[in-house]
């Protein structure tokens, strides 16, 4: 039984425990929020966060002394480099935990841990919440105001009947223009028919007259031979 000890040994060694700790804190430095069980993330919280309070004197001992706890190189230089100066005005509570619910088959409860600094969606929320400003509701300005709503309706009318006045000129011209268009197309493909239609009776024709010829030089060549073969016979 526990006898109301304050440490969660997570069901694992002292050595294990300690192991586990330090690829965590070094994951979660490194990647800035990790998902995990809610009885990690809750003994995670207590590991990682007295050494981010302590990298905020950059030390050659500070810096010895949180590598013996993540004893990785890339998470102490990220932790020195980059994380510390993004939370040295921050007096401590460096992570959060966000539950994501029940994890299937075990039903564990998993939640989200993450650096408080780097969540760039809350922090934009939380800005532009502190920057909105409370308005009183006040009897008096009601009249002037509903005038004025009136007044401003009227005119936002009047804009938008210019605007659809304006908006079927525009169509007009745009049909004229395009019946304009298609005419002068219409006529030139008509043209270039013609033209192309000329062009083949012509080449038709001279084919004509070659072939014609050809076969006349062809017939007066047989026969010529015809000819000289009977002359041939006759003097044999």
């Amino acid at each position: 039984m526990r006898h109301n000890k304050s440490i969660n040994h997570l069901g694992r060694t002292s050595s294990h425990r300690k192991a586990m700790l330090s690829n965590m804190s070094s994951s979660l430095i490194l990647h800035k929020r990790i998902t995990t069980t809610v009885a990690k993330a809750k003994a995670l919280k207590k590991y990682v966060e007295p050494l981010i309070t302590k990298a905020k004197n950059d030390t050659t001992h500070n810096r010895r002394v949180v590598f013996s706890y993540l004893e990785d190189k890339n998470a102490v230089s990220e932790l020195f480099r980059e994380v510390v100066v993004k939370v040295g005005d921050r007096p401590g509570g460096y992570t959060r935990i966000l539950r994501t619910g029940s994890r299937l088959g075990d039903n564990a409860d998993m939640c989200i841990i993450e650096l408080v600094d780097y969540n760039e969606a809350m922090l934009e929320a939380k800005e532009a919440k502190s920057k909105t400003s409370r308005r009183s509701r006040r009897s008096k300005s009601t009249a002037p105001a509903t005038a004025q709503t009136e007044t401003t309706k009227k005119e936002v009318k009047k804009a938008v009947d210019e605007a659809v006045v304006d908006a079927k000129d525009a169509v007009e011209d745009a049909t004229v223009v395009v019946e304009n268009n298609v005419e002068q197309v219409v006529d030139a493909v008509e043209e270039t028919v013609e033209q192309v239609a000329d062009v083949v009776e012509e080449t038709v024709a001279e084919v004509a007259e070659g072939v014609t010829d050809a076969v006349e030089s062809v017939e007066d060549t047989v026969e010529g031979e015809a000819e000289e073969n009977k002359d041939d016979e006759e003097k044999k």
